[in-house]
């Protein structure tokens, strides 16, 4: 009895021992389980990836964005407008109401006979097929359009750059009372009805550099900025006095042709006169002041621009005695 003891109570003590090393060996296995390995990206450095307002600029360089794309017209809100869609299938063109006059009003086809196909860019399909329409404010920039499609009856501005139109007639833009700016850069035009902006008693902006224009078509009274650089213009292609009755031209761009004079008379109006690297040799004295009043100052033209031309300005001095800034050039 007396050895028993010893013994009973060593089993006591491995039940207990036995009872008390079960519960920790569930949490060792846990500690145990081997962890996703996160070595290949201790060296990864995401500091750069803290995008803000205040480094956005350093990252994107959108110094040239604004000038290929100046939409000064968007507005938040997008009222009307659809993305054009893929010509697979013969659609029903939606209801539009009013388009340009001259334009024959889709109709949707009877259910008798086939569909007609889709019309091809600028065939006859109102341009909110074609391009987006965002408010008053039309946008066909690089549609592949040939001609000028449809315009709504309520279009403002009209962007339709980098494109393949090679012609603008009158009947593009007829009953557009309400067009303000133009915007035909970078197509192929070289040719222009002598009415197809004439008759726009709203407009402000025609914007036509990148072209192939020899001449320019008659301009309409309202116009108050005309672009129309780097295209062919010779000085056959200015009608006379071409600038004079536009009493509210500001801008008059046409840089980079081949005119040989200065087209004279310029309205008072005129703030910027970009002529540089075309073929002028020559001017008059009268170009700029009125040579029989001395004391004439002509406060608004302050941008004149014949750099790149075979003219030494310094031979014609009393051109520019009324004028606030000499122009550029070579004396």
């Amino acid at each position: 009895g007396s050895r028993m003891c010893p013994l009973g109570w060593l089993g006591v003590a491995s039940l207990c021992l036995g009872t008390l090393w079960a519960v920790p060996a569930k949490e060792r296995r846990k500690a145990d389980k081997p962890k996703a390995d996160l070595s290949p990206y201790e060296n990864l450095d995401l500091d750069n990836y803290d995008l803000t307002l205040d480094n956005y600029g350093e990252i994107l360089d959108l110094s040239n964005y604004e000038e290929l794309y100046d939409y000064g017209d968007l507005v938040p809100k997008i009222e009307v407008g659809t993305l054009a869609p893929r010509p697979k299938e013969p659609q029903t063109p939606p209801e539009l109401g009013e388009t340009a006059a001259g334009t024959p009003k889709l109709q949707p086809p009877s259910g008798a006979g086939p569909a007609p196909p889709a019309p091809g860019p600028g065939q006859g399909l109102p341009s909110c097929q074609l391009c987006l329409c965002l408010g008053t404010s039309v946008y066909c920039d690089d549609a592949g359009l040939e001609r000028i499609p449809a315009l709504p009856a309520g279009t403002v501005y009209l962007y339709a750059r980098f494109n393949r139109i090679g012609a603008v007639r009158a009947a593009d833009f007829t009953g557009l009372e309400k067009l303000k700016r133009i915007d035909l850069s970078s197509n192929s035009i070289s040719w222009a009805e002598a009415d197809a902006f004439r008759g726009l008693p709203s407009l402000q902006e025609l914007l036509l550099p990148e072209n192939l224009l020899t001449a320019l078509p008659e301009l309409p009274r309202s116009l108050v900025r005309l672009d129309a650089r780097l295209n062919r213009l010779g000085s056959a292609g200015l009608r006379p006095e071409a600038f004079r009755d536009l009493k509210q031209l500001q801008f008059l761009h046409l840089s980079d042709n081949q005119l040989d004079f200065i087209p004279v008379p310029l309205p008072e109006s005129l703030r910027s006169l970009h002529l540089q690297n075309n073929k002028i040799q020559t001017m008059h004295e009268d170009t700029f002041c009125d040579s029989q009043d001395q004391g004439q100052i002509r406060r608004a033209l302050e941008d004149i621009r014949l750099d790149g031309n075979p003219i030494n300005l310094s031979l014609f001095p009393n051109a520019f005695f009324c004028l606030p800034r000499l122009p550029t050039g070579r004396f």
